[in-house]
C-alpha cells in the first residue's frame, strides 16, 4: 500500500485558497469524529451549518466526497480530512466503515472499471503548498485615520440597510391592508402571485429572511383544509404586521434581524459572549425536509435534551442547493449523541449549532424517558413561546401519555388527559389506537406535527 503524501495533497487541491481553507480545518474541535479502515477515512466537519459535512477519501484509488455545496473538487472539507491523516495518522482511530462512506464506495466503484493508480500515475505536485497555506499572514498595522475611514464607511452601510428595510415594511404593511380590504377571498384565490410579488419588493428592501417567510406562506395555507384557510390568513397577516412593527421598535435585536434580514454567521454566533450554550444528551426527534421556493432544501433537524435543565428542544437548520440532489442526513431518528449546543440569541431560544460533538450513542435506550409534559395544559410551552415571540409560526411540545384516533369523517386526533388536537396529515397505521407513554411534535395552532413517540413497544418515529 502506497501512503497518500503531501505533495499528492498539494497537486489535487483545485488552488491554494483551497489549501489555504482547509487549513483552516485542521484543529480537532472542528471534527466531531473521525476513522479509518484500511485505505478509506472519514470524519465529520463542522461547517457553517447546522449539521457537519460528512467527508470521506480513499487514499490509495484517490477520491474523496463532502456532503458540503462547495463546487470546488476535492473540496476544503476533503483536504483537511487527507491533510490530518497524512500528518497525525494515529487521530484516526480503526472502526468499522459507517453505511455513508461504504454506500459512496458502491456507487465509486460501480461507476469507475479501472484499476487503482500505481504511484507512477498518482498526481505530481503543482504550483500549491501546503507549507504557504499554514505560514501566519502578516498583520499590517492599522493606521487610525483609515480605521476610522473604514468605520464610518460600515455605519453609512448599516444605516443605508436600515433605510431600505423601513421602506419595504412600509411597503408590507401596505400590502396587508390592501389583503385585508379587498377580501380575503380574494387573497387566497391569488395568493401565489401576490406573495410572490410582495416577496421580491422585500428582497429589494433587503429583507430578505421576510421575503422567504412570504415566499412560503402559500404553501403552508394549502396544507390547511379550505374551511381553515381564511383563519389561518388573517393570523399569519397578523403575525408580519407583529414582526414589522417589532422590527421598528428594535432594529439591532439580534431576534428580529434575525427574522427579517438574514441569519447571523456561524463564526459570528460562536463569538458571541452572551450566546446561551449547553452541554447534554440529545435525542433526534426527526428530521423534516423541505424544497422551498428560492430554489433551496431545508433539512430541519429536532432534537430533545433528556436532561431536566436546559433547554427542552433544539433545532439544527440547514440548506443546500435542490440541484445538488438528496443529501444523506448526519443523524438517525431515535439516536442519542453528547454535544455541545450554542443558540442563537432568541426570546424563546431554539435553534442553535453544534460546537463540539463528543461521543454517539447507538439509539435511545428503552427505560430512559422523556423529560415530563404538563398534563394540564400540554400546550403551555407553546403558549409561552408566543407570548415572548408573537411571531413565531409553530413551537416543539411535549404530550403526556395518550393514544391517536379519527373522527366520524376520518380525520386523525392526538387524545390524552389534557385534551384532545388535530393531527397534520393522515392517522400513522402502526400508532392508531395504540397508548403512546408521551409523544414529542410540532403545534403550528392549527395541527400538531408528531415527531416521535413512546410506547410500550418502543420508540415510534413518524415520517416528516
Amino acid at each position: 500500500m502506497v501512503a497518500l503524501s503531501r505533495s499528492e495533497i498539494e497537486a489535487m487541491a483545485p488552488d491554494q485558497s483551497a489549501l489555504k481553507a482547509a487549513a483552516g480545518l485542521l484543529k480537532p474541535a472542528k471534527w466531531s469524529s473521525r476513522g479509518a479502515s484500511g485505505g478509506l477515512i472519514w470524519g465529520e466537519c463542522l461547517g457553517s451549518g447546522a449539521n457537519p459535512y460528512r467527508v470521506a477519501a480513499d487514499t490509495i484509488d484517490i477520491g474523496s466526497k463532502c456532503t458540503c455545496p462547495s463546487r470546488k473538487f476535492p473540496c476544503k472539507h476533503a483536504i483537511a480530512l487527507m491533510w490530518l491523516h497524512v500528518d497525525e495518522p494515529s487521530a484516526f482511530a480503526p472502526a468499522e466503515i459507517p453505511d455513508w462512506v461504504s454506500d459512496w464506495m458502491g456507487r465509486r466503484r460501480k461507476s469507475s472499471g479501472t484499476a487503482p493508480p500505481t504511484a507512477a500515475a498518482r498526481p505530481t505536485p503543482g504550483p500549491k503548498s501546503l507549507e504557504a497555506a499554514t505560514a501566519e499572514e502578516v498583520v499590517e498595522a492599522l493606521d487610525p485615520a483609515a480605521e476610522a475611514k473604514r468605520k464610518a464607511a460600515a455605519e453609512r452601510r448599516a444605516a443605508d440597510v436600515r433605510r431600505q428595510v423601513e421602506a419595504g415594511l412600509d411597503d408590507l404593511e401596505l400590502w396587508i391592508s390592501d389583503q385585508l380590504r379587498t377580501g380575503l377571498g380574494a387573497f387566497l384565490a391569488e395568493m401565489g402571485e401576490r406573495c410572490r410579488r410582495i416577496a421580491a419588493r422585500l428582497v429589494d428592501a433587503k429583507a430578505g429572511a421576510l421575503a422567504s417567510r412570504l415566499d412560503e406562506t402559500p404553501s403552508r395555507l394549502l396544507q390547511l383544509p379550505a374551511e381553515e384557510r381564511i383563519d389561518a390568513a388573517i393570523v399569519e397577516l397578523g403575525k408580519l404586521t407583529l414582526l414589522a412593527r417589532a422590527w421598528r421598535a428594535a432594529p439591532e435585536d439580534p431576534e428580529l434581524r434575525r427574522e427579517v434580514i438574514a441569519t447571523e454567521t456561524r463564526e459570528e454566533l460562536i463569538a458571541a459572549p452572551d450566546a446561551l450554550r449547553h452541554a447534554g444528551v440529545w435525542e433526534v426527534l426527526g428530521e423534516q425536509i423541505a424544497t422551498r421556493r428560492d430554489g433551496l432544501v431545508s433539512v430541519s433537524t429536532w432534537l430533545l435534551n433528556t436532561a431536566a435543565e436546559g433547554p427542552r428542544f433544539a433545532l439544527l437548520l440547514d440548506y443546500f442547493p435542490a440541484s445538488a440532489g438528496r443529501r444523506s442526513g448526519a443523524f438517525a431518528a431515535g439516536g442519542r449523541f453528547s454535544a455541545e449546543l450554542v443558540f442563537y440569541p432568541a426570546r424563546a431560544p431554539l435553534r442553535a449549532l453544534i460546537v463540539e460533538r463528543l461521543e454517539t450513542e447507538a439509539s435511545s435506550p428503552d427505560g430512559q424517558t422523556w423529560p415530563e409534559a404538563a398534563t394540564s395544559d400540554p400546550l403551555a410551552s407553546y403558549a409561552e413561546t408566543l407570548l415572548a415571540a408573537p411571531w413565531s409560526l409553530a413551537a416543539p411540545v411535549v404530550l403526556p401519555p395518550g393514544r391517536i384516533a379519527e373522527d366520524a369523517a376520518g380525520r386523525p386526533w392526538w387524545l390524552g388527559e389534557g385534551g384532545a388536537l388535530p393531527l397534520e396529515g393522515a392517522a400513522p397505521d402502526v400508532s392508531l389506537g395504540a397508548r403512546l407513554d408521551g409523544a414529542a411534535g410540532l403545534w403550528n395552532g392549527a395541527r400538531l406535527k408528531l415527531l416521535a413517540a413512546r410506547t410500550n413497544w418502543g420508540r415510534v418515529g413518524f415520517d416528516a
